[in-house]
């Protein structure tokens, strides 16, 4: 494993962390899910990804029982705010209320006196910026988080919350969108707003849902139980479900052999190119797929082969800036 700097933070974070958004609390069982925990742990990941909404809160207080015993000092724990947790109304977004309520009940399930990463899920265009900075930054001023990040704003949206964290004096160092070789709609403006602001990617869904691991052939019906017949991954995954672009990931196939990786390993190799990138976030409902993907730490990719790579992908990738999701209801439930 090789390890990373959080933005321009002084904390270190692996440059493959392991998330339990779709597996923990859901489709997989606790065993397997502490199987995949420890395999994450022996391959030398050290951060962990969560939320309070993953698995209708189950996921926190499973990953909280796989990680407990670990030394706490020896472990990043990250996990998010925003969703609904509950039916009341106040049971979502980035109002102070809910923010205050939320970080005590993902401790609690986490099992954990505090998360080294507490990350605003999306932008609530409902509450006040400042008040949301403002409560994150007693959140942090309490102990209860070491840094702040944000899930999926827009470059505008960074700049503001990081010119609110500046004056509060808190660290708002990270950014958690979605990337890989097929949705790469930061490069535009999230990437070089990070970049200047000393924020760095944790990025989600390297593999495009599993789309790049060439599992998903042109013309044919998806594996039986894979995540394209699964309600709960089918709506993400359905954009890449097209002929054109399942025939250009088997295009990549060749290209993943000579760099003597699989195709899940080229593309989580290739997210981690990116300078900006300080960690991939990949999940797993088996051991032996976590260890797979942790092998693509440390791999450096040519610049050939990185322009290759584009040449067979870009034509099918999604790169407008304006998709970066900005996902908030059209108006307050």
């Amino acid at each position: 494993m090789e390890y990373r700097h959080l933005g321009n933070s002084g904390m270190i974070i692996s440059e493959i962390a392991y998330g339990n958004w779709l597996t923990h609390g859901s489709q997989v069982e606790e065993e397997a899910a502490l199987a995949c925990v420890r395999a994450a742990l022996d391959a030398g990941i050290t951060t962990f990804d969560t939320a309070d909404v993953y698995a209708e809160t189950r996921a926190e207080s499973v990953l909280g029982r796989a990680l407990k015993g670990e030394r706490r000092e020896g472990i990043e724990i990250f996990t998010k705010v925003y969703w609904p947790t509950g039916p009341g109304k106040n049971d979502r977004g980035l109002s102070r209320k809910h923010i205050m309520e939320s970080i005590d009940n993902s401790l609690r399930r986490l099992e954990t006196s505090y998360v080294d990463l507490y990350q605003a899920h999306r932008f609530d265009r409902f509450t006040p910026l400042e008040e949301t900075m403002e409560a994150f930054a007693d959140v942090v001023h309490s102990g209860k988080a070491l840094y702040i990040g944000v899930s999926e704003w827009s470059a505008d949206q960074i700049r503001r919350a990081h010119a609110l964290a500046r004056e509060l004096r808190i660290p708002l160092v990270s950014s958690q969108p979605q990337y890989s070789m097929l949705w790469r709609v930061i490069e535009g403006e999230v990437v070089p707003t990070s970049e200047e602001l000393g924020i760095g990617q944790i990025v989600w869904s390297p593999i495009a849902q599993g789309v790049l691991t060439g599992k998903y052939l042109p013309g044919q019906q998806p594996p039986a139980g894979s995540r394209a017949t699964d309600d709960r991954g089918s709506a993400m995954i359905s954009r890449f479900m097209r002929d054109e672009v399942l025939e250009a990931v088997q295009r990549l196939k060749p290209l993943a052999d000579e760099a003597g990786l699989t195709l899940a390993q080229l593309a989580v190799a290739w997210v981690l190119q990116n300078s900006n990138v300080s960690a991939a976030i990949v999940g797993a409902s088996r051991p032996e797929q976590v260890a797979e993907n942790a092998k693509a730490a440390g791999v450096t990719l040519e610049e050939e082969l990185m322009a290759r790579i584009d040449e067979i992908v870009l034509p099918v990738a999604v790169t407008d800036p304006h998709l970066v999701h900005q996902s908030v209801p059209a108006q307050r439930p």
